[in-house]
């Protein structure tokens, strides 16, 4: 077997370089927000006050910005935007159909047809439900 290899000592001058380096890269990136809301895609649940209480509270303005999010959160997600934002949502993104549906076009249409065989059989499963049902 080899021989492990000795670790050379730990250089401090060479860790408080990367400590320094790396704290001014996390400044550097750093956004300071002043600005808080509450999140329109989380379940707000609403506490009701004791039964008992006499504090009377007062009408509070509605935020108009912050009622324009909450009804934008709840739209689907064609209303939202103009394009899918997930491969997911491509599936089904265009709801209407693609070409108009022509019932006399015998191409595209095929409706169900009925032969003796089928009668027969829809005749036994009938009569099969209704002795099974008594």
């Amino acid at each position: 077997m080899a021989n492990p290899k000795e670790k050379d000592p730990v250089d401090i001058v060479h860790q408080n370089a990367i400590h320094v380096e790396t704290i001014m890269k996390e400044l550097r990136h750093q956004k300071l927000y002043t600005e808080f809301n509450i999140n329109p895609f989380k379940k707000l649940h609403i506490l009701t006050d004791k039964p008992m209480s006499n504090i009377a509270y007062r009408k509070e303005e509605e935020d108009p910005a912050f009622v324009q999010a909450i009804n934008r959160a709840h739209l689907e997600p064609t209303k939202k935007y103009s394009h899918p934002q997930t491969e997911a949502q491509e599936i089904g993104w265009i709801a209407s159909p693609l070409i108009a549906s022509d019932r006399s076009d015998r191409r595209l249409n095929f409706p169900r047809q009925n032969s003796e065989i089928t009668k027969y059989m829809d005749a036994a499963w009938r009569l099969k439900e209704q002795t099974q049902n008594l």
